[in-house]
Formats: C-alpha cells, sequence, structure tokens
C-alpha cells in the first residue's frame, strides 16, 4: 500500500506539472498547479520516509488501470479537453481522501496519524482541480455533466474484479 501510495503522490505532482506546461496561458491554473505540485511531491517524499523507517524498499510499478480508464474518454478539442482532464483530476483526488479517511482506523498509530494529516490537503486539492474545471469551462453545465460522466465510469470500474490490488483499483480478484 505505501509503495503504491507513493507512487500516487509522484504521478499527482507529474499530472500537475503537465498541465502548467500544456497549459501556460491560464495564469490561475499556473499558480494552483504549482503548489498543487509541490504539495503532491513533500507527500511522496514523507512517503519515502515512511518507506526508509519501515525498511520497505520502494520499487517501480505499472501503473494502474483506475485513471487509464478515466482519461480514455477525455475530449479531443479545446476547452473540452481541459475540462475533461481537471475533472479527472479531482474525482482521484476525491477519492484518494475518501480512502485516506477510510484507511486510518485500521492501520497503526503513526500511520493513521499521518493519512488523517493528509486529508484537508486532499480536499483542497478537489475544490482547486473542480474550480479550475468551472472557471476554464465552455460553460458551468459542462462541468456537471463531466463529473457525473466520469464519476459513472469511475463507480464501474471500482466494482469490478482488478488482478491488482492498489490505492485506486477495483475489486481485488
Amino acid at each position: 500500500m505505501l509503495v503504491d501510495h507513493a507512487h500516487c503522490e509522484k504521478k499527482a505532482a507529474s499530472t500537475a506539472l503537465r498541465l502548467i506546461f500544456r497549459y501556460d496561458d491560464k495564469f490561475d491554473l499556473l499558480n494552483k498547479m504549482s503548489r498543487l505540485a509541490r504539495e503532491e511531491l513533500r507527500h511522496f517524499e514523507q512517503v519515502l520516509k515512511i518507506l526508509k523507517q519501515r525498511k520497505i524498499c520502494f520499487f517501480n510499478l505499472p501503473p494502474s488501470n483506475y485513471a487509464k480508464n478515466m482519461i480514455g474518454h477525455i475530449r479531443h478539442s479545446e476547452p473540452y479537453k481541459l475540462t475533461d482532464h481537471l475533472v479527472i483530476g479531482a474525482i482521484i483526488e476525491a477519492r484518494s481522501c475518501e480512502r485516506f479517511a477510510s484507511l486510518a482506523p485500521y492501520l497503526d498509530n503513526d500511520l493513521a496519524k499521518f493519512y488523517i494529516s493528509l486529508l484537508k490537503s486532499e480536499g483542497r486539492h478537489f475544490m482547486d482541480y473542480l474550480s479550475l474545471a468551472e472557471k476554464y469551462s465552455a460553460d458551468q453545465n459542462d462541468v456537471k455533466n463531466r463529473v457525473d460522466f466520469f464519476t459513472e465510469i469511475e463507480s464501474k470500474y471500482i466494482i469490478s474484479k482488478d488482478n491488482s490490488f492498489r490505492f485506486h483499483s477495483g475489486v481485488p480478484e
């Protein structure tokens, strides 16, 4: 779980940086994604520290299908493409927040405190992604429609069988 969590934090920082490079004409996006990338990298470093303390080796993991299942439905023309990327980011952050809260009661005290400490920032990341989607979308109904669309895709995925157990995965086989 910790190794996968480290990879999730690294991917979250990478996603924010990709948005910065792709949409460098959008000041609010640049500002929020820059802060988000730094925070996600700090979380990555915190998880690496926990791994080291617990003598767990960090190793490469192939990407899970979770985000890939949603990304495959991104529209190709702008501003719809940006809206979809931001909505997916919001959903992933919301799900992370939910899973941190759900896991914490089953973990040792130190790890539980760590996961609880992440809830505030994950919730803020969700709101940042959502507010950016609303700011840069063609119209406000589009954001709501895309949230509904992507949460429907996600809900099918998280209740389906999955051959690998990950932080964001379906039901383990």
